[in-house]
């Protein structure tokens, strides 16, 4: 018995102090961990500054742990410090962002090491430079805000970084030469902003840089020799700047280059015959420069080239001569706008498997050229030439085509001859000699593509036809041809409807009151026709309304009065049979009101 009450005891006794230990563990692993309160002060000082946030990221912020994979964006390391922040919108809802400025307190995070900040379009104020404590930072990307001032040259202290973008605020001054130190940098990405100045030659210590972009801003001077320095890089962009004089001759040296946009800038000289060097290039954008002579022959050496940009510039006769073999992979050119007469398009285009093919102002004569693969073709650009005659063969088997413009040429052709295929979504005729009816184009076959119709300045006659619903134009523009009748109230039924002329032409009636459910509507020309009767109120309804022209017709009555009708300026009305109110003369017995 007594052995019993003994056993029965030290199971007791090792039921109290045997198992305390794996109790503990128990405890403690059902404790949360939490993060630093440093760092967690620090992200809440972040948030405390952003005072209007629809992308809902700040609302899971809640809470003492910020590592406990709750709070959107953050990430931690096994020590439970913040080493992430990365709140990016959602690329598909524009209508998502933040606003607010960037707080000091990030400053404050000593182990992150990627600080992304992206798209919130609505964060201004200056970059603080407290960021330059973040030492362990390889990442910064701060694009597409609003972020304003000049770049800190405190950014330079922050000797890790590998990723630098700033691109897409309103950034200005120079480019500091400072972040020549961050001699780590692979990527950096300051376009889109109102940077001016050089390139600081500070640059040439960035050997690793794979990735270089300055596009959009105001930079200035020449493009540094030291550019070939860079033997990694695959990416350059230094597009719709002011950089002038010649290209350097080292870029070409750059074997990985797959990259490069020029465009837009004063760039001057000939294209050296060393382009053949760039065996990895993809696409070439010199366009909009002011570069003279011929297309070196060498580029037909591009093997990997499939986009070609030598648009708008003094390039003359003649082209290069281009074997079957040469330039395999292209799939899309550009020579518009050059001093180049070809009368016809060459054969090493028109027989290749092109998905785009610019040939604006190249003085291209005769009939529409023919496409050995039309079947191919995604964008057609043969406007401000001298082709003549038909287009009831040129559509044929087009299957792919979205993008016409043959605008600015001598052109014959009733529209019953536009078989347009079916995915189609711009069409642009205008300045031609093509006569019929709009029917031909507004049937049950139309597209529901199509978003862009303009064949003004024409000879079309007929009248408006009727529209039906699950149309999605965007613009219409028939002025400037011999239109008649009046504008069917089915107008309504463009409901995505941005822009919309139908000028100098014939018609009579009154405005349909159902024009004002076009609330898209940001641009309207009824000006020159026969239209009588009043301007309809319902117009009021189109809140957007940046340009309206009423100009001679044979309108009578109130003008709306309310923005913006009643602030456009008076020739807008102007030349019409009695149109009163602002910004005309009062109506009769009637006492203009102060303008608010």
């Amino acid at each position: 018995m007594q052995i019993l009450i003994w056993v029965s005891k030290l199971l007791f006794i090792c039921s109290v102090f045997s198992f305390p230990p794996l109790s503990l563990a128990q405890t403690i692993s059902q404790t949360p961990p939490v993060c630093s309160e440093a760092d967690r002060a620090a992200l809440l000082g972040f948030k405390a500054k952003i005072v209007t946030d629809t992308t809902e990221s700040l609302s899971s912020w809640v809470g003492t742990d910020c590592c406990g994979g709750d709070w959107e964006g953050v990430q931690c390391n096994p020590a439970r410090r913040v080493i992430t922040l990365a709140l990016q919108r959602p690329a598909r809802d524009s209508s998502l962002y933040m606003k607010g400025t960037l707080s000091s307190s990030l400053g404050s995070l000593p182990f992150l090491e990627v600080l992304v900040i992206s798209g919130m379009k609505l964060i201004s104020g200056p970059i603080p430079d407290s960021f330059s404590k973040l030492t362990r930072l390889t990442q910064l990307v701060l694009e597409d805000n609003s972020l304003q001032g000049n770049i800190p040259l405190s950014l330079s202290q922050l000797s890790h970084l590998q990723t630098l973008s700033l691109a897409g605020n309103r950034l200005k001054g120079a480019v500091p030469p400072s972040l020549g130190n961050l001699r780590n940098l692979e990527m950096m990405n300051l376009g889109r902003n109102f940077l001016s100045g050089p390139i600081p030659s500070s640059f040439k210590t960035l050997l690793h840089l794979q990735s270089f972009d300055l596009s959009f801003n105001s930079l200035s001077g020449s493009i540094p020799e030291f550019i070939g320095l860079f033997r990694n890089i695959t990416f350059i962009d230094l597009s719709n700047n002011q950089f002038s004089a010649h290209l350097p001759i080292s870029t070409f040296n750059l074997a990985s280059l797959s990259y490069l946009s020029l465009s837009h800038n004063q760039l001057t000289g000939t294209i050296p015959d060393q382009i053949g060097n760039l065996k990895s290039l993809t696409s070439l954008s010199l366009s909009s420069n002011k570069f003279i002579g011929h297309i070196p022959a060498s580029i037909s050496r591009l093997q990997n080239l499939w986009s070609l940009n030598l648009s708008r510039n003094g390039f003359s006769d003649p082209l290069p001569y281009v074997s079957s073999r040469g330039i395999p992979s292209l799939l899309s050119i550009d020579l518009s706008f050059n001093n180049l007469s070809l009368g016809t398009v060459p054969n090493w285009i028109s027989d290749r498997q092109l998905s785009d093919v610019n040939l604006a102002g190249c003085k291209l004569r005769g009939n529409l050229p023919k496409f050995t693969r039309p079947d191919s073709l995604n964008s057609i650009d043969l406007s401000n030439n001298f082709l003549t005659g038909g287009i009831s063969t040129f559509l044929s088997n087009m299957t792919s085509l979205q993008n016409l413009k043959l605008s600015n040429n001598l052109l014959k052709f009733d529209l019953s001859e536009l078989k347009v295929p079916d995915g189609i979504s711009s069409i642009d005729l205008h300045s031609n000699q093509v006569c019929g009816s709009l029917s031909s184009i507004f049937d049950n076959q139309t597209s529901s593509f199509l978003e862009v119709i303009d064949v003004s300045k024409n000879l079309i006659s007929g009248t408006i036809p009727e529209f039906t619903q699950g149309l999605s134009l965007k613009v219409l523009n028939i002025g400037s041809n011999k239109i008649a009748g009046q504008i069917p109230s089915s107008i309504s039924s463009l409901v995505e409807l941005e822009r919309l002329d139908i000028s100098r032409n014939l018609i009579t009636g009154m405005i349909p009151i159902s024009l004002g459910q076009l609330e898209n509507l940001h641009w309207l020309d009824l000006s020159i026709n026969r239209l009588t009767g009043k301007l309809p109120t319902s117009l009021l309804g189109i809140k957007i309304m940046r340009h309206a022209n009423f100009r001679a017709n044979r309108l009578c009555g109130e003008i709306p009065q309310g923005r913006p009708y009643n602030i456009f300026p008076a020739s807008a009305y102007a030349h019409n049979l009695c149109l009163c109110g602002k910004p005309m003369p009062p109506c009769r017995g009637k006492k203009q009101e102060i303008s608010q």
